[in-house]
């Protein structure tokens, strides 16, 4: 992996002495990118939860990125403006990155509305030789308002809560995402299971293929 944004001449990569393929021995097999969009709601981090569960018992590192957690500590001088969203997704990206060149599935189950600021991400991981799977939950919206587990659809339609995705504030929708989930009302189990088969992993008690 290697940094290639515009950087002052005096930051200059500095190379690890390790390669690639050495860590993977130890996290058993290589890192990745998964990046979970879709609304509040939608199911991001129940599934994405499921999936590191799965892979962590089959001998595989993986960690979840949760949005909200990040926002309690890497992003928490950031608000919800366009601008503060986007650089949400790429501090977070830039996260992912790290795990995943590490050796770690990175399961990223973040909203991320705006479709540039996912592409963006994909093309950081995807320079540095890393997988990178955009997984779509498209829920619908009422569908998630029913579900509503954190309230913000109830404050948004009363007129307490501004500026929430889906509602007055927009969701770019992916165009060609490696899986789209959440439309024929899959359960959890369901939805992570076909997951797993996208990434190609074992389930649990398998090896490695």
């Amino acid at each position: 992996m290697s940094d290639q944004g515009d950087r002052s001449p005096d930051v200059v990569w500095h190379p690890g002495a390790v390669p690639r393929g050495e860590r993977e021995a130890v996290t058993g097999g290589p890192g990745a990118v998964v990046w979970i969009t879709g609304l509040s709601g939608s199911g991001k981090s129940t599934v994405a939860s499921l999936v590191e569960r799965r892979l962590v018992d089959s001998g595989r590192a993986a960690y979840v990125l949760d949005g909200d957690n990040l926002r309690h500590g890497l992003n928490a001088d950031l608000g919800f403006s366009e601008p503060d969203r986007r650089e949400n997704v790429r501090r977070v990206g830039e996260l992912a990155v790290v795990l995943a060149d590490a050796g770690v599935v990175a399961l990223v189950p973040v909203i991320a509305p705006y479709r540039s600021s996912r592409d963006a991400v994909r093309v950081r991981a995807e320079g540095a030789g890393l997988r990178f799977v955009e997984v779509w939950m498209a829920t619908p919206l009422a569908t998630c308002e029913e579900r509503d587990p954190k309230g913000l659809y109830a404050r948004a339609r009363r007129g307490e809560l501004v500026g929430l995705t889906g509602v007055d504030d927009p969701y770019e929708a992916p165009e060609t995402p490696e899986l789209v989930l959440g439309l024929d009302g899959a359960d959890a189990e369901a939805s992570a299971a076909e997951l797993l088969g996208v990434l190609s992993w074992p389930r649990p008690g398998a090896g490695e293929p």
